[in-house]
């Protein structure tokens, strides 16, 4: 019986490409398939080995049978489905694939974002309108980004599920030299503040384009840690330590990276841009600016204090100013 491992990456972005990387550099005998929807850069990946949008320097040997933009028939070959493509897109890229190709299928999330309308983190929209049992989901979360896997910086992820053998098992398959990773239950709160840490991404770089300094960063910063443990306590109370990587290092990262595609949308933001502009500008998705529409949406239920996110929420859907909203944000920090 063949026990090798047969995972499908559904992306063709740049944390898609790097969870390429990633599985070719690990030895543990996989096969790989990769779903992209741009037949052209499909048609550059088989020919030269490189992805022509997205960390185009790295090479990436997978078998040109391997790489399609049939979606169905890539999910059909796998047992593992790893989804990375924009939270705001999965509603519509999935909605050509029936549920029942999802049969028996372990589906790993490495999306961080909220499904819009739905208002649901990833790995409760594929098991409520896709009948995943929970079991068979699986979250990957930082703090980690892209760019420094294709550079292969040293960097640490944490698999979530509530099956930790399956976790476990998803996590040797990525481990490498460059890769270290933790194993965690709490697929809740690392998927939720994986999502929540890119509205503060959003905030930390609305603030930088004001002109608000380290001093103040470093308060807003620590104000929104507390802000993610008091919302993920919230929706799912478990004894979690909130200092841990997955949950500070990933916010830490993103508030502060070079790499942060949200805090350079958030500066873009603070710097006078509309969100029109800065999205046209950017060329790349930053899942913050529709996290915070969900999270405002999701939080008429919970009524969580979270002052930081109603700033950028009131800053991005209704039109608020910039600067006044962060000077009375600035007010009710501590």
């Amino acid at each position: 019986m063949d026990n090798t491992a047969k995972v499908a990456v559904i992306g063709g972005g740049s944390w898609a490409t790097a969870n390429i990387k990633m599985l070719l550099d690990n030895r543990t005998p996989k096969e790989i398939f990769w779903w992209m929807r741009n037949v052209t850069a499909i048609d550059h990946l088989k020919k030269y080995g490189h992805n022509p949008n997205y960390l185009s320097a790295t090479e990436l040997r997978v078998p040109s049978e391997n790489i399609s933009d049939d979606l169905e028939g890539i999910i059909t070959k796998a047992d593992m489905i790893l989804l990375n493509v924009p939270a705001a897109f999965l509603k519509d890229v999935l909605s050509r694939v029936p549920a029942k190709a999802f049969k028996g299928k372990k589906i790993i999330s490495a999306i961080k974002g909220f499904v819009p309308d739905e208002n649901m983190i990833v790995g409760e929209f594929m098991n409520k309108c896709y009948d995943i049992p929970l079991k068979d989901i699986v979250v990957l979360s930082g703090p980690c980004h892209a760019e420094e896997v294709a550079l292969e910086k040293l960097s640490y992820l944490t698999i979530a599920s509530g099956d930790t053998e399956l976790a476990a098992q998803f996590a040797g398959l990525i481990n490498t030299r460059y890769i270290k990773t933790n194993v965690s239950d709490d697929i809740y709160g690392t998927e939720y503040a994986a999502v929540l840490k890119n509205i503060y991404a959003v905030a930390s770089g609305i603030c930088n384009g004001l002109g608000y300094g380290d001093n103040f960063q470093s308060v807003l910063i620590s104000n929104a840690i507390r802000e993610i443990l008091n919302f993920v306590n919230a929706v799912h109370p478990i004894d979690r330590d909130i200092k841990e990587s997955a949950y500070l290092g990933d916010l830490l990262v993103t508030a502060y990276s070079q790499f942060s595609r949200n805090r350079l949308f958030g500066n873009m933001i603070g710097k006078g841009y509309t969100v029109k502009s800065a999205q046209l500008e950017m060329n790349m998705v930053a899942e913050g600016y529709y996290a915070s529409n969900s999270l405002h949406q999701i939080n008429k239920n919970h009524k969580v204090p979270m002052p930081i996110c109603r700033a950028v929420y009131a800053i991005l859907y209704e039109q608020h100013s910039p600067h006044i909203e962060m000077t009375l944000l600035a007010d009710q920090l501590s």
